[in-house]
């Protein structure tokens, strides 16, 4: 859940306090849990909604994917990684221009690898739109990342 949390905000003091409030909300509606999903799904949902109503708030904003770092390989070589450092970059600017929708769809799947029935619930979305928005994404991810790479190239 932090993950997702750490993805949706830009501070990790306030994304701890989210978790926290989180758990709080877990707490107290757990009667409210049907079943009718899986405890997961429901608890990245509960998450989400805690994230989303603190980000409302206006001292929050949002956080921009390029923070995000990853952890590198060990003793890669220096040409290996600035190429890879490159592509990371192109990727993470094809990721923030993506539509909010398309974004969050792409992290509840890729990141936190959950199913599309899963990513459903938590969206409150049908499953056909988690399909139908992975599918999207993956297009127009595609085609900005070429279209980067033709300009870079000074093709057009």
């Amino acid at each position: 859940m932090f993950r997702l949390i750490r993805r949706l905000t830009s501070d990790h003091g306030v994304a701890e306090e989210i978790l926290q409030e989180t758990w709080l909300a877990v707490w107290r509606s757990a009667e409210g849990f049907r079943g009718e999903s899986s405890v997961r799904g429901w608890l990245m949902g509960v998450a989400r909604r805690q994230a989303h109503n603190q980000l409302r708030r206006p001292r929050l904003q949002p956080a921009d994917l390029a923070e995000v770092q990853d952890v590198p390989d060990p003793e890669p070589g220096v040409e290996d990684r600035l190429v890879r450092e490159a592509e990371h970059t192109e990727l993470l600017s094809a990721v923030n221009a993506l539509p909010e929708h398309l974004r969050e769809v792409l992290a509840l799947v890729l990141v936190e690898e959950l199913a599309y029935p899963e990513v459903a619930t938590v969206l409150s979305i049908p499953v056909g739109t988690v399909k139908s928005r992975m599918s999207h994404a993956r297009r127009r991810l595609g085609n900005m990342i070429a279209a980067a790479r033709l300009e870079g190239s000074g093709r057009r």
